[in-house]
């Protein structure tokens, strides 16, 4: 994946970035669908994913955790709220209590992040 361009709108409280990968549209939109090739995109390379629940609908919940190098388990889930394959992906993203259905208490003014992912074709 190549970055193109990001742009912060502080007062939208928004981050677009726009990045281009080596594979057409239909192979990004399989990482998506599978969780088992997700965990391998989804955080940061010390941090591995993995998902316990993928329910790949509109409507449909994800649980995971990310493992980090001294063995802790930050987790976090996912609310799917539009799905338009192979081009649109919207979904809520939180932290998580270790049923990873709810904030951590910790951070209790650390509300989800709505993602849109969208797909466009080169040119």
């Amino acid at each position: 994946m190549t970055v193109i361009s990001s742009t912060k709108n502080p007062e939208a409280l928004s981050l677009t970035l726009v990045a281009e990968f080596d594979a057409d549209v239909k192979r990004v939109w399989q990482i998506w669908e599978d969780p088992r090739q997700l965990e391998r995109w989804w955080g940061p390379p010390t941090y591995p994913a993995t998902f316990s629940q993928y329910e790949f609908t509109p409507g449909g919940e994800a649980s995971y955790f990310m493992t980090g190098p001294e063995g802790e388990k930050p987790r976090g889930w996912w609310r799917i709220t539009d799905i338009q394959a192979p081009n649109r992906l919207e979904f809520d993203d939180g932290f998580a209590t270790t049923t990873a259905r709810r904030w951590k208490p910790w951070a209790p003014r650390m509300p989800p992040s709505r993602w849109r992912t969208s797909a466009a074709a080169p040119g």
